[in-house]
């Protein structure tokens, strides 16, 4: 089901929820990102970034993709610097985040793994932290864990982070404008799971 789907968007889709009255915002080019993930059992780490864009805002390891580099290198980059660990990652999905403040399109790419090697470390830019997507959740040392802090993450990931914790291939568009506090307010969102081509 591909009708409506929003300006680029691409794939053999299904099962889409979008929300907004607002048109879709006008963007020139994309600039990719990626974002990764590790799901284990009950859990999900996260990590509180701690500088510069999304500060004090939850969210997956990721950055800018470098040029020369591909989205998975890049993924696997982001993931060592801002945690310290390694983990064979999996493309799980792609997001384009609009916004009103710049004229290009953020394309980010999502990527997971349920295993990993090292430590979860905190870096000069993020403080990784385990929560639970089921309530309640423990730990290996019998602590229970957190739920998702959806209030402090961006909006939207409410709508994409179940499909990834299920391991459900997704793509989705966030269309949000800058408040007077600096803050993005989603204006419009799509979200579909994507039909294997296998």
């Amino acid at each position: 089901m591909t009708s409506g789907l929003p300006p680029g968007l691409e794939g053999n889709l299904v099962e889409y929820v979008q929300g907004g009255v607002a048109d879709w915002l006008p963007f020139d080019h994309k600039r990719f990102y990626t974002n990764a993930f590790i799901i284990q059992g009950d859990k999900i780490l996260l990590g509180l970034k701690k500088r510069g864009f999304g500060i004090n805002k939850y969210n997956g390891f990721g950055g800018k993709v470098e040029p020369g580099e591909t989205l998975a290198e890049a993924a696997m980059r982001e993931l060592k610097e801002e945690a310290g660990i390694d983990a064979p990652l999996e493309h799980a999905g792609s997001l384009l985040f609009v916004t009103n403040a710049v004229g290009w399109a953020f394309q980010i790419e999502i990527f997971s793994a349920r295993s990993y090697s090292g430590t979860p470390t905190e870096s000069d830019e993020m403080r990784p932290k385990w929560f639970s997507f089921e309530s309640p959740a423990t730990s290996d040392a019998d602590a229970i864990l957190p739920p998702i802090p959806y209030e402090m993450m961006w909006d939207g990931d409410a709508y994409w982070l179940p499909l990834l914790v299920q391991g459900r291939k997704f793509v989705g568009r966030i269309d949000s404008v800058t408040q007077d506090d600096g803050e993005f307010a989603m204006t419009k969102h799509w979200f579909s799971t994507v039909i294997s081509d296998d």
